[in-house]
């Protein structure tokens, strides 16, 4: 029996290698563009929109500028064509709501999609009210005033639309890093939440 057992391990073991070995080697002619789609965005948790200034002393703790955190998942599906893995070797991409640039994420976590496969990649950011707003009075200011909006009623209208998802997002000016042997590219994409 152990024989046997032994037999089949090693038929097994010289089944993969031979596969392995008759898999193309990736090249620049043969290498085809993985595909990045955003399968699924959430807000994992919620603990409402508030803001408190320094001028404001707080139950405990000292007084500061401070505000309501966001913190968001997004659950990207990248999908390999191609007959060998591919590495994605970092996703970077800015979150924008209503046109306006909230923060910029930069994943540099590695993960192998195996060939012809669809892998799933989840990458977490966290805003806070305050860095939105400072974001928005040096880049947005004046393009808040020409929608009529205050800082103050766009943030609240994007976090608590975020949080009940009736507020959609994009990630702009997105880019994955994915390399499979010699072959390296960096691919664009632009994607929407629904």
């Amino acid at each position: 029996m152990k024989k046997l057992t032994w037999f089949l391990i090693l038929f097994m073991f010289l089944g993969l290698a031979s596969s392995y070995a008759m898999a193309p080697k990736p090249s620049a002619s043969n290498f085809k563009d993985p595909v990045v789609s955003l399968e699924l965005f959430e807000v994992p948790q919620y603990d409402g929109f508030w803001y408190y200034s320094n001028k404001v002393e707080p139950t405990k703790g000292k007084a500061d500028n401070r505000g309501a955190p966001l913190p968001m998942s997004f659950l990207f599906a990248i999908e390999n064509p191609n007959p060998y893995p591919v590495t994605l070797e970092g996703l970077k991409f800015t979150v924008n709501v209503d046109g306006f640039d909230l923060v910029t994420v930069n994943n540099d976590d590695m993960y192998i999609i195996p060939a012809e496969s669809t892998d799933h990649v989840r990458v977490t950011t966290m805003i806070t009210a305050r860095s939105a707003l400072l974001s928005l009075m040096v880049t947005g200011g004046f393009k808040l005033q020409e929608q009529g909006m205050s800082p103050w009623e766009a943030l609240e209208k994007w976090w608590t639309g975020l949080a009940g998802y009736t507020q959609p997002l994009s990630l702009k000016g997105g880019t994955a890093e994915i390399s499979a042997g010699d072959v390296s590219k960096v691919l664009a994409f632009e994607l929407t939440s629904s």
